[in-house]
């Protein structure tokens, strides 16, 4: 399951990251990218080893969870160092899946889902759409500036082109409590469901046996 978070980033918290990100170092993306994405990766990331880009990154992570979608939609047990990246003209990624397993020693994480927060307002770049791969075709993603994709991490996808401005993003994956994806989309439908139920007036007694099932599934599949 895919899913558009929008609003992430408020538009003074936009103004923030961009502003700290101008001052801060750029190094080529390839140094983080697996050895089968290594070599069609070509763009640029903010200096992770920056104290300021871990206080972006902190800023960030903590607007993404409290993002009232997220956490239904990702149970998320654990979340990744974020990337922040930038995509100049002619710089692209293209097609990879992300390593299953990754970080180091007690930060190793399983990566269940993938996630990229578009930071540069869209009429700023042409190109540069994300682009999933499902069974239903090419799911091509360009959102507005504050708004994330929410991905599984295990499908292949690349970044097109891009062929003005510059496209910033900041991109990071997690591990679900709930590793199954089917058994994840069955609870977000019912935790959105149980949220519509009560702002519809249901009675308590009907929303608290919906609740009961909603964390007794969770009980069964969380790991």
């Amino acid at each position: 399951m895919s899913l558009v978070l929008q609003g992430v980033l408020a538009p003074e918290d936009l103004l923030r990251v961009r502003d700290e990100l101008n001052v801060i170092a750029w190094n080529s993306g390839k140094r983080t990218a697996g050895a089968a994405a290594r070599a069609v990766k070509e763009n640029l990331q903010a200096d992770g080893s920056d104290t300021r880009t871990q206080a972006l990154e902190r800023f960030v992570v903590d607007a993404l969870r409290r993002h009232p979608l997220f956490e239904i939609a990702a149970r998320p047990a654990r979340v990744s160092r974020l990337l922040f990246s930038k995509y100049e003209p002619g710089m692209t990624y293209g097609a990879h899946t992300d390593d299953a397993l990754m970080g180091a020693g007690d930060d190793k994480l399983r990566t269940d889902l993938a996630f990229t927060i578009f930071l540069a307002e869209r009429e700023s770049y042409e190109g540069g759409a994300l682009v999933v791969q499902s069974a239903l075709g090419d799911q091509e993603i360009t959102l507005d500036a504050g708004d994330a994709i929410l991905y599984p991490a295990g499908s292949i996808h690349y970044v097109a082109p891009v062929t003005r401005g510059a496209r910033l993003a900041a991109v990071g994956w997690l591990q679900s409590f709930v590793p199954d994806a089917g058994q994840r989309e069955t609870l977000f439908d019912l935790s959105v469901t149980r949220t519509r139920l009560a702002e519809a007036g249901a009675a308590r007694e009907e929303l608290l046996r919906l609740d009961k099932s909603i964390s007794n599934l969770l009980r069964m599949w969380a790991r």
